[in-house]
């Protein structure tokens, strides 16, 4: 079996944020950066080339298959921010509703600017995903 290529580097996440060559795109990494550590209490950490994550967990598939992930990142793509949510899209209607501007796709959260965007909402849903993963694989 390959090693996955989505898994902790330790390279240097300010490094990686600050090298966003958009201005925009640096603060909504910042921004989402803040609140994603202050949620889950742990640190950023490079996982592969372009996302952050925090946390960690393990995960064993029906089929037998074992990997570690994290408990939740976002990368900043060129189009948007891009936040990766566990227990799909529907667990998030209610607050995705009151969020503001956004697109989903898949288990993603996709923001062109993080200021168009409800504070409290964000932290409630990335605070559900986060007790959703810890409590999935507690």
């Amino acid at each position: 079996m390959t090693e996955p290529k989505t898994r902790p580097t330790g390279e240097n996440v300010e490094a990686f944020i600050d090298a966003i060559p958009d201005e925009r795109r640096r603060a909504d990494a910042r921004t989402v950066c803040e609140v994603l550590a202050r949620v889950t209490g742990e640190p950023a950490v490079m996982w592969g080339a372009a996302i952050v994550g925090f946390g960690q967990q393990h995960l064993i598939y029906d089929s037998g298959r074992e990997l570690d992930c994290m408990i939740i990142g976002f990368s900043p793509r060129k189009a948007s921010t891009t936040i990766y949510l566990s227990g799909g899209m529907d667990a998030y209607a209610d607050p995705l509703a009151r969020l503001g501007k956004h697109t989903t796709s898949g288990g993603c959260l996709h923001l062109k600017r993080a200021d168009e965007v409800d504070p409290a909402v964000l932290e409630e849903i990335l605070t559900r995903s986060v007790t959703h993963s810890r409590s999935a694989n507690a």
